[in-house]
């Protein structure tokens, strides 16, 4: 009666697949009891059996929260399936083709499922709004004739799902006026365990020290089981080492040296990874024989991983072996002909060889070695890696006219190679006359209205299929005009070329011709038709004037459009006068005539300098004056200097537009004696180049000015103007370093025109000078040796020429350069923070020459010389700073040197730091959390990194509000935690490992409600596992007392 309450309890309560090494903290418990089960069979087997679903892609799969045990769960397949179309179609205004928005999943279905439905998904987009029909295995359902099945928004619901009925493979066809798509392929499968025949088994009678090998013959089910054994009762399991071993393969209990503490009665027991039943096996008793004890002998392998090992990329693969002999046989495996891969890990006393996230690079041979010291035994199997089809070119949706040549193709990688097939609005497309199809490419000749519809590409290996999709529209119409090109009248001048529109909207292309009046017109080399139909008539003249028909045909219509056509004279203009030259104050009248056909209109505008003249801003100078018809007059008015410059004068017609430009110039007058005839010109500027010209004026007006006079230089002087902004400059140590504007060449004043630089220490009296015989010259560099840095000197900048030195300018005080720093940073640190950044520190001699501007950080990797250095500067007094970017497990070099404006100073003596090795990739797994009310424990495997990846420290659990984008964070160097969730709603809940290179892989989320107000008693908690791997995990039964309080 204790065993049977025992494995009650164990069958009444959810197991989890999470390791606990004590009770959950805070739940007042009675009893608790742990159980050692493994989490999920292999995952090579899945690969070969039809009746179980296709596994996500660890890349694009997601993991979901857990259902309850008994609800539906589905499966994501492999890659996304369906390529959506390239051009995204926003505006409900434009028609298109069905576009799946949703497609449906696989799904298994528990038998004992209180929830009485299955719902397989299905939505797409277009317009038309598309309609959906679904097929199974091929043909299509008649939702009508079962009242089980029914449509919501395109999704199938099948009340009462029955395996005998339903099972198969499920693909949903959406459908508008452009065509139809068929969606990916659903697998349903139902779950379910059955029970272990009832007929008592035989004992098995071995001698002691030999191997035996326990059957577990499991009942029907569907997916996988998961297999354990207890020893003579509950909650006694067989615990696998070195001597004993559980095939997950089998199922079958391996004993490779029976002893007498083995002696027992044993119970296989089963459980469904999807709906959670487990069930246990009549008991197989175990005795020994009395006829003596079995000798040594060499290892036997008894189970091992096939010959043909295949596994899906980015999976995870396993492979068992194990052998009976006496003494115990020691496990090893091998690649042959290469290396272990450095990820695989060595399970269950080394009967497990694991290989994470398998790649094309861990293919080939494999080994698996037994031996004792009576001998050994060996077996070799081949591993093969495939990948799904992914595709590299998918379709875009194309229109073409009606004859044109379709030409798509798709390409796709993936192991095995992919072949290729193409549907045309869901059916299959096979090569006919205009049709054809080879490797991935489609091509239709001379297409037409018939093959307009919705296509698929499919790219198949015998692992996966993808679809990728595209609208073919083929666009058959008659020609039309745009309304832009209707009957309209064409003015031109003689001599220009004209060019009378037609581009008809039409497909397939129409056939172009033109008429004039009622005869074709044919083309010469002054008169062509051009490619997209337009006409073009070189060196109009009048003889082509008349009326022009242009006609496009197809074989859907014909349409035509009207043009008049008017030759004119063209258009020139006079403008006068050509050249003016002004004084200030006086009045002037531009003319503008036109010369042009009578026919046409004329329209006058004035522009300055290119500009168009605003008569109502210009404050009463300009004013248009309109003559006649084909002439204006533009006055101005008390004429100022800022009106000389370029008037111009445009005349638009209908056919054509013409200008022309004339100078005004304005000058200041300068007035002497009428019977004069000589003037001096004085305060020019010495040895500068004039030319002189002479107007005459009374109180009648001015006269034309004379031609301008020789050029004439005036004679050398002393120069009179010093240098403006004399200033100090950065320069290096013991130099002063004086700056200036140089000297116009205006005010140079004659030949051999230098500068004088003079300076003396402040607060001495002798003036030291240096001449500088540059005229362009703008600086001056003093080096002395003795000179301290910052000393303060008085400096002034003189002139001279050929003819004696000028002034110079007012003395300033400029400093002599402080120079480069003299002295490296002390105390350089360099401390690793994580996988990628190094935080270096320095401290400054204050008292050493050269006031930094910043610090220069040089950091190069061990293998690396010094100079392949990259470097990284600080401004200002910084003293330390944060590398980011570095490789991880990397030793890097490192030095610091002060800089500013004369240059570098020496580096400090390099420092050493290596970045933190990257943080664990293995996820925390297995997490089995019990909520409370508001109090939610959690609890997870151990992550154990790989040899290049950091120690783990600890862990964090972050949990946030769903719809929140801020976490909490709970830290723990147990593999545990409570979480408080205080307010209401559904919280995420994710779990990672703390190393020194950073956080590691979080796990799957987990979505747990959090609900106010009242008291949680322990008879409501539940508990809820999230499996992720398929290592060996601890599973925790607790059954909870309820207590009197909290």
């Amino acid at each position: 009666m204790w065993l049977s309450w025992k494995l009650l309890l164990f069958l009444s309560l959810t197991g989890c697949l999470s390791e606990f090494s004590e009770a959950v903290p805070g739940l007042p418990t009675s009893y608790a009891a742990i159980l050692r089960i493994k989490s999920g069979s292999s995952s090579l087997t899945s690969f070969n059996s039809k009746n179980r679903p296709r596994l996500s892609s660890p890349s694009l799969g997601s993991v979901s929260s857990p259902g309850w045990r008994g609800a539906a769960q589905h499966y994501h397949s492999p890659t996304n399936l369906y390529h959506f179309s390239e051009t995204f179609k926003h505006d409900e205004s434009v028609d298109y083709g069905p576009v799946f928005v949703q497609e449906p999943d696989d799904m298994i279905f528990p038998t004992d499922s209180e929830e009485k439905k299955v719902s397989l998904n299905c939505q797409a987009r277009g317009n038309p709004t598309p309609t959906y029909r679904w097929l199974r295995n091929g043909t299509e359902i008649d939702i009508e004739s079962d009242y089980r099945f029914s449509l919501i928004e395109g999704s199938l619901i099948i009340s009462n799902p029955s395996e005998m009925k339903d099972s198969g493979q499920y693909q949903c066809l959406t459908t508008n006026t452009f065509g139809s798509i068929l969606s990916r392929e659903a697998v349903l499968q139902f779950a379910y365990l059955g029970n272990f025949s009832g007929r008592t088994r035989s004992a098995v009678s071995v001698r002691e020290g030999q191997g035996v090998v326990l059957m577990c013959s499991p009942p029907l089910h569907s997916p996988e089981i998961i297999y354990s054994w207890v020893f003579n009762e509950f909650p006694s399991f067989v615990a696998e080492d070195s001597r004993r071993f559980i095939s997950q393969e089998t199922g079958n209990l391996y004993i490779s040296k029976v002893q007498t503490s083995d002696v027992g009665s044993y119970i296989c027991l089963v459980k469904n990874t999807v709906t959670n039943a487990r069930v246990l096996s009549p008991p197989t008793p175990l005795t020994l024989r009395n006829d003596g004890v079995m000798g040594e002998y060499e290892p036997k392998i008894e189970v091992h991983f096939p010959y043909t090992v295949t596994a899906a990329r980015g999976t995870t693969v396993k492979m068992e072996c194990f052998a009976l002999g006496n003494p115990v046989p020691t496990i090893s495996w091998r690649k042959v002909n290469g290396h272990n891969p450095s990820k695989a890990r060595l399970r269950k006393s080394q009967a497990v060889l694991e290989i994470p996230n398998v790649q094309l690079e861990d293919s080939g041979m494999y080994e698996c070695k037994a031996e004792n010291s009576r001998g050994r035994n060996v077996f070799r199997g081949q591993l093969q890696v495939y990948t799904y089809p992914h595709w590299v070119e998918k379709l875009n949706d194309t229109q073409l006219d009606s004859g044109d040549q379709l030409r798509w193709e798709c390409k796709a990688t993936g192991k095995p190679r992919p072949t290729y097939r193409w549907l045309k609005n869901g059916a299959p497309l096979w090569p006919q006359n205009r049709i054809e199809m080879i490797n991935g490419v489609l091509m239709i000749q001379s297409v037409n209205v018939s093959d307009a519809g919705m296509y698929q590409c499919l790219a198949e290996n015998k692992y996966g299929t993808i679809y990728a999709s595209a609208e073919l529209k083929i666009l058959a119409s008659p020609p039309t005009f745009p309304l832009n090109q209707m009957k309209k009248t064409i003015i031109v001048t003689k001599g220009q070329e004209v060019v009378i529109e037609c581009k008809p909207q039409a497909s397939p292309k129409p056939t172009i011709t033109w008429k004039k009046g009622d005869k074709v017109l044919r083309e010469s080399k002054r008169i062509t038709i051009l490619p997209h139909g337009s006409l073009r008539i070189l060196n109009a003249s009048k003889s082509d004037e008349g009326r022009y028909l242009c006609q496009g045909v197809n074989v859907f219509g014909s349409a035509e459009i009207i043009a008049s056509l008017s030759v004119k004279e063209p258009t020139r203009i006079e403008l006068t006068p050509k050249k003016i030259e002004l004084t200030v104050g006086e009045s002037i009248v531009l003319s503008c005539k036109a010369l042009h056909d009578s026919t046409m209109d004329v329209t006058f505008y004035w522009t300055l300098n290119g500009q168009p003249i605003d008569f109502e801003k210009e404050g009463g100078h300009f004013e248009s004056i309109k003559a006649q018809a084909s002439s204006a007059d533009l006055m101005i008015r008390n004429i100022l200097l800022m009106h000389a410059g370029r008037y111009g004068c445009r005349v638009q017609t209908a056919a054509d537009t013409v200008s022309d430009e004339t100078e005004l110039l304005v000058r200041v007058p300068d007035l002497i004696s009428g019977d004069m005839e000589s003037a001096m010109a004085v305060e020019l500027n010495p040895w500068v180049e004039y030319e002189f010209r002479v107007v005459a004026t009374n109180k009648i007006g001015t006269g034309d000015p004379s031609v301008p006079s020789r050029v004439i230089r005036t004679n050398e002087a002393v120069p009179k103007t010093p240098p403006a902004n004399v200033s100090g400059r950065s320069g290096r140590r013991h130099e002063l370093v004086i700056a200036w504007e140089p000297v116009s060449e205006e005010f140079q004043s004659g030949e051999g025109f230098g500068y004088i630089v003079a300076f003396r220490p402040n607060g001495t009296r002798g003036w030291k000078e240096k001449m500088v015989t540059s005229s362009d010259a703008s600086k001056f560099i003093y080096r002395d040796e003795s000179v301290p840095p910052l000393t303060p000197f008085e400096v002034k900048v003189g002139v001279y020429n050929n003819k004696g030195d000028g002034p110079f300018s007012p003395i300033v005080v400029i400093c002599s350069a402080e120079g480069e720093p003299t002295a490296a940073p002390v105390d350089v640190k360099a401390t690793s923070l994580s996988v990628s950044e190094i935080l270096v520190a320095w401290k400054h001699i204050k008292e050493s020459l050269g006031r930094p501007q910043g610090f220069e950080v040089g950091y190069w990797k061990d293998m690396q010389q010094e100079e392949a250095a990259e470097k990284i500067k600080t401004e200002g007094n910084e003293s330390s700073i944060l590398l980011t970017g570095l490789e991880g497990n990397t030793l890097y070099h490192l030095t610091v040197r002060a800089y500013n404006a004369a240059g570098y100073g020496p580096p400090s003596t390099a420092v050493h730091a290596a970045t933190k090795k990257s943080p664990p990739s293995q996820a925390p797994g297995n997490i089995m959390w019990i909520q409370d009310g508001s109090h939610v424990s959690l609890g997870w495997e151990p992550v154990r990194p790989l040899a290049n990846e950091s120690d783990v420290m600890g862990y964090k659990v972050l949990f946030r509000q769903e719809g929140q984008s801020n976490s909490q964070v709970i830290e723990t160097q147990k593999t545990s935690a409570v979480v408080l969730l205080p307010d209401v709603g559904v919280y995420i809940i994710e779990v990672c490992a703390v190393s020194e290179g950073g956080d590691g892989t979080a796990s799957p989320q987990i979505r747990v409600p959090s609900f106010s107000g009242g008291k949680v008693t322990s008879a409501q908690s539940t508990l809820h596992v999230l499996s992720t791997s398929s290592s060996s995990v601890t599973l925790l039964l607790a059954l909870m007392v309820p207590s009197t309080s909290w």
